[in-house]
């Protein structure tokens, strides 16, 4: 794993924002669990599909689709927190709702290039905010940030919000991703402190 500074944040007037165990930064460190992939956006595409029903977008075609806009705190299992970030992408509802996908599927796996994967409830991506974001304060997002674009989910420890995503798919059984099967929680809820199995 590489890391960047970033890890010397602070505590103070706004302890209340700040999950159990979380210090704050201004800075936005970047952590990546093996080489960044270099994806372009001509050659980008994102695939969202269950067992029978599949759609896919190229990058025109899913930056055409409704962008919604969130500022949000963003919270790292490796203890920071970031206050007010903005984004602006496709919310998953959406991007579920125009695949034409399943609604009663209960978990989704998440793709991306590079091979990181990760797992979730589908409800953590549909009854709360959730974006597959391209924007990031207002500009593309950058490269070591999970651009050209990353799942957000941001009531979830930052690393559920897989960078340079490539695709969501639908499933009935739960599997564990890259983290999760390396002893991280299957969850990952910063308030609870579900930082690893067991937690």
């Amino acid at each position: 794993m590489s890391v960047t500074a970033g890890f010397g944040g602070r505590r103070g007037d706004d302890d209340e924002r700040l999950p159990p165990g979380q210090y704050r930064v201004d800075d936005f460190p970047v952590l990546t669990a093996g080489p960044t992939p270099l994806v372009e956006t001509d050659s980008w595409a994102l695939t969202v599909r269950d067992d029978q029903v599949e759609r896919t977008w190229s990058w025109d075609e899913f930056t055409a689709l409704e962008v919604e806009s969130v500022t949000t705190d963003i919270h790292c299992v490796t203890h920071w927190s970031k206050f007010d970030t903005q984004w602006a992408g496709v919310s998953v509802a959406t991007l579920l709702d125009e695949a034409g996908v399943r609604d009663d599927a209960p978990y989704a796996q998440v793709y991306c290039y590079g091979g990181y994967t990760t797992n979730l409830p589908v409800e953590d991506l549909v009854d709360r905010v959730a974006l597959v974001a391209h924007t990031f304060d207002g500009d593309p997002l950058e490269v070591e940030h999970g651009g050209p674009a990353r799942l957000l989910v941001p009531h979830l420890y930052l690393w559920k919000s897989a960078k340079w995503i490539r695709g969501i798919r639908l499933v009935d059984h739960d599997q564990p991703g890259f983290w999760e099967s390396a002893g991280y929680h299957n969850h990952g809820d910063p308030w609870l402190e579900q930082r690893y199995a067991g937690d």
